[in-house]
């Protein structure tokens, strides 16, 4: 008896480290931010909130303080990605909260990327979440908040 009581915490700790390695996976922005983008993700990383959408924080890997996921199938949020190839001049942009939001429609929904921001933050939205901008409301506020805006109200892509 002694012994099955001294392994049963062993299987309780492969067990939680089997779930914590489980998730949806986000990739890291290529290149990954660093320097002051780095410190900015992370910051607003630490401020998202914990529903978006009326969907609860899910699991995402690999773990990162770039990247961020909500419900199944999941909203994912990426800091630090490059300028979208789509942005021109004309490009029509949504404004929530004061934040522009570049939209791509995809196969099944919607990918929103920041283009007014010192560092550029992408949002995922599945189809099922229709109107996929309504996922923006609940993270446009922290964004807002914790990185900071060029001053272009009209921004322009950067070429490569």
């Amino acid at each position: 008896m002694h012994r099955l009581l001294r392994a049963a915490p062993l299987a309780v700790l492969v067990l939680a480290t089997a779930a914590c390695s489980q998730g949806v996976e986000v990739p890291l922005p290529d290149p990954a931010p660093s320097g002051a983008a780095a410190f900015t993700c992370a910051s607003l990383h630490s401020g998202l909130p914990d529903h978006v959408d009326g969907q609860g924080v899910t699991a995402s890997t690999p773990v990162s303080s770039w990247t961020s996921a909500w419900g199944d199938p999941a909203i994912t949020l990426r800091c630090g990605v490059p300028t979208p190839a789509a942005l021109k001049p004309d490009s029509q942009l949504l404004v929530v909260d004061g934040v522009s939001w570049l939209p791509e429609q995809l196969t099944a929904g919607y990918r929103f990327t920041t283009v007014d921001r010192e560092v550029n933050v992408e949002v995922v939205v599945p189809a099922k979440y229709n109107p996929e901008a309504d996922a923006l409301a609940d993270i446009s506020p922290i964004v807002a908040d914790k990185v900071s805006a060029t001053g272009s109200a009209t921004p322009t892509p950067t070429s490569s």
